[in-house]
C-alpha cells in the first residue's frame, strides 16, 4: 500500500460555504462591522461553551493569545516567566515581545515538565506558561498546587491540546487563561488564527481592548451564555482608554471557516487517540523505539506521535532518519534536525541562553511523525511497518554483529 499523505488537512466542511459566500458577497470581513452576532463573536461564544469557560477571545494566532495574556497580568518590565525547555520558539518569543524574561525549565524523557526543576526555579518567577507540547500534559496537579501556594498565575499554551482532558477537565481551563491555535496543523484549521479562554472578567476586558476593540467595540463582546454580565461591563468601563491597542483581531472569514469544524472536534479527538495508541503499540514492539505513557489523569487528543530512540548513537539516529526518508516518511528528530525551532539552543534571540542537559538529551533522541485523525487503520499499519523497517535497516545489522 502507498504511504498515506500525512500533511494535507481535512477538507473544510461544506456547511461553511454559504457563510463564506455571504461574506464574499457583502465584503463584511471585519469583526466589528455588524452591530452584533458577527461570525467572530459567534465563534467566541461557541468555543467558550465547548470548553466550559465563561469567555473566549479570538485573535490572530496562539502567539498573540499568549502575548495578550501576559500583558493582561500587569507584570513589571523584565519580570521572569517560566516556560518549558521543550516548546515552540513562538512561546519564548511571546514572552520577549511582552518585555518579560523567559526562564527555561527542564523537561523529562516523557516530554513533560521536570517538577523538581520547576519547583526549584519557581521562587524567582512572576508567571508561568505551561506548554502542553505536542499535546503531552505535564502534571497539572503538582504545577497548580505549587503556583497557587505562591500566588503565581498560570497560562496554558494549549495549541496542540484542544480536546485533551485532565481529570475530565478540558486542558486550557485549568490555569487563569488557556491559549489555542487554529494554524493548519492543529485539530481545527483556519490556516492561521488563535483563541483564548478565561473565567476572569477583568483579564478578558483587558485582552479584548488590547486586541483592538477601539472606542466602544468591546460592547460587541459577551459571555458564552449571552446573558448580561455586570462584572464584564464594569471591567470594560474600568479599562476604557487606559490600554494600548495591538490590533491582533481575527477576521470574519477565518471564523466562518472555523465554526463548522467545532462539531467535528469530538470525532477528530476519538480518531486521533485511536490512531496514536494503535501506532504506539506497534512501535513499542521494537527494541529501539519507545512511546512514553500518558499520565493517569490525562486523556489525550493527538494529531501526531512522538517516540524516543533507545540504545542508538548519533550516527545511528542520523542513519535512521535517512532510512525513513528513503522509504517515504520524514522523521523529525527535534534536536538533530537542523535549526529546529523546538530545540531551545536555537532560541538565540534570548539573552543568557541556559543549558538544560536533561532536555537536550531528550531532544537528541525524540522523534516526531504526523498522524492525522483522518487516517484509517490500514494506513497506520503502513506507517508503523515503514518506521520499523527503517530502524531495522540501521540496527538489525549492528545487533547481529
Amino acid at each position: 500500500m502507498t504511504l498515506p499523505d500525512v500533511y494535507s488537512a481535512e477538507p473544510i466542511p461544506a456547511s461553511a460555504r454559504p457563510e463564506i459566500d455571504r461574506l464574499l458577497q457583502s465584503g463584511d470581513l471585519f469583526r466589528y462591522t455588524a452591530p452584533e452576532d458577527a461570525p467572530v463573536a459567534l465563534l467566541e461564544a461557541e468555543y467558550a461553551a465547548l470548553l466550559g469557560s465563561k469567555y473566549a477571545l479570538a485573535v490572530s494566532s496562539c502567539s498573540a493569545a499568549l502575548f495578550l495574556s501576559l500583558k493582561a497580568l500587569g507584570l513589571p518590565r523584565d519580570a521572569k516567566v517560566m516556560i518549558p525547555g521543550f516548546t515552540f520558539a513562538a512561546v519564548p518569543s511571546s514572552v520577549v515581545h511582552a518585555d518579560l524574561v523567559p526562564v527555561l525549565c527542564e523537561v523529562g524523557e516523557n516530554y513533560r515538565i521536570d517538577i523538581a526543576d520547576f519547583e526549584a526555579k519557581l521562587p524567582d518567577v512572576s508567571a508561568v506558561i505551561i506548554s502542553h507540547m505536542r499535546g503531552h500534559t505535564s502534571d497539572m496537579d503538582a504545577i497548580m498546587a505549587l503556583c497557587e501556594a505562591r500566588d503565581i498565575p498560570v497560562i496554558e499554551d494549549a495549541a496542540h491540546s484542544l480536546g485533551t482532558t485532565w481529570h475530565g477537565r478540558n486542558i486550557g481551563t485549568i490555569g487563569k487563561i488557556g491559549c489555542f491555535s487554529f494554524q493548519s496543523y492543529k485539530l481545527v484549521n483556519a490556516g492561521e488564527g488563535g483563541i483564548l479562554v478565561t473565567d476572569d472578567a477583568d483579564l478578558l476586558a483587558q485582552m479584548v481592548i488590547m486586541s483592538g476593540a477601539y472606542e466602544h467595540n468591546w460592547r460587541k463582546h459577551k459571555q458564552a451564555s449571552g446573558a448580561e454580565d455586570t462584572a464584564l461591563s464594569a471591567a470594560f468601563a474600568r479599562w476604557q482608554n487606559k490600554l494600548p491597542l495591538y490590533n491582533l483581531r481575527l477576521g470574519n472569514l477565518s471564523a466562518a471557516i472555523i465554526r463548522p469544524q467545532l462539531p467535528e472536534v469530538a470525532r477528530r479527538v476519538t480518531h486521533g487517540r485511536r490512531n496514536h495508541d494503535y501506532v504506539a503499540a506497534r512501535l513499542n514492539e521494537s527494541t529501539w523505539m519507545q512511546v512514553p505513557d500518558k499520565l493517569p489523569p490525562e486523556e489525550r487528543a493527538p494529531d501526531s506521535i512522538q517516540f524516543n530512540l533507545c540504545g542508538m548513537d548519533d550516527a545511528q539516529i542520523a542513519a535512521f532518519q535517512k532510512a525513513a526518508q528513503a522509504r517515504g516518511i520524514k522523521v523529525q528528530v527535534f534536536g538533530a534536525s537542523e535549526d529546529n525551532a523546538r530545540a531551545f539552543w536555537n532560541w538565540q534571540f534570548l539573552k543568557d541562553l541556559p543549558e538544560l542537559p536533561q532536555t537536550r538529551a531528550m531532544l537528541m533522541k525524540a522523534c516526531d511523525v504526523r498522524l492525522p485523525a483522518r487516517l484509517e487503520l490500514a494506513e497506520l499499519d503502513v506507517i508503523a511497518d515503514t518506521l520499523t523497517a527503517a530502524i531495522n535497516d540501521v540496527m538489525a545489522p549492528a545487533a547481529a554483529a
